[in-house]
């Protein structure tokens, strides 16, 4: 699964990494132990252009009937996503991309959980693909995402079972476009990391979500 994430650039060299307008004092902050139900900073497309904003993680369908749900909902099997009736009809119309820059995932070991931190080896941005949907339930209005999990490669089997897919910046832009309905060509994408990529383990301050600061970054 993916439970944890940081994101630490500084939003106008992610804002030139992904080819988005910024809006004039876009609210942003570093965070460094994103945890579901919070406000995740995102992409999707509108239609005609990629845009910036945030959703909570945490996905609540349409269709539902209380917001709770969402604690349930935080990642989508990519196995299994034209078969949920939560994801299968987003896979065509709700697509997203949540950005970060590293996540974190907890390995069984020595009788207890040690936590380690994942990022690419090149450094660059991380693209977790993702769903999206909108919540209207008296007159409250919430705008929420789920993130896609596949099987783990080599190095992520190291550690856990499952990992988020994360998407080259061409098949994020792939993704986000909705004049692709293909939904063979969209699957096709939900697969496990190729790239490079190095993880380390952390200090167990990660375990609870009030702990935010670059601290939980270092290796031990």
């Amino acid at each position: 699964m993916c439970g944890r994430y940081v994101l630490h650039t500084e939003i106008d060299k992610i804002a030139e990494y992904y080819d988005i307008d910024l809006i004039e004092g876009f609210d942003y902050e570093y965070r460094y132990n994103i945890a579901p139900s919070e406000p995740v900073l995102s992409l999707v497309n509108d239609g005609k252009r990629n845009k910036l904003g945030y959703l909570r993680w945490g996905l609540i369908p349409s269709w539902a009937k209380e917001k709770k749900i969402g604690y349930k909902m935080i990642n989508a099997r990519a196995e299994t996503l034209g078969e949920k009736p939560a994801f299968k009809t987003l896979i065509s119309r709700r697509r997203c991309v949540i950005i970060a820059d590293s996540f974190y995932e907890w390995k069984k070991e020595n009788g207890g959980k040690q936590p380690y931190c994942i990022k690419l080896e090149s450094g660059k941005l991380i693209s977790f693909a993702g769903l999206w949907d909108r919540w209207d339930h008296d007159g409250e209005i919430i705008h929420s995402c789920t993130i896609i999990t596949t099987s783990p490669n080599d190095l992520m089997r190291k550690i856990h079972d499952r990992m988020p897919v994360i998407l080259s910046k061409n098949d994020a832009s792939i993704w986000l476009d909705r004049t692709i309905q293909d939904k063979t060509k969209l699957m096709s994408l939900l697969q496990p990391y190729q790239g490079e990529m190095q993880a380390y383990p952390i200090s167990s301050l990660v375990n609870s979500p009030k702990n935010n600061s670059p601290e939980l970054l270092q290796s031990i």
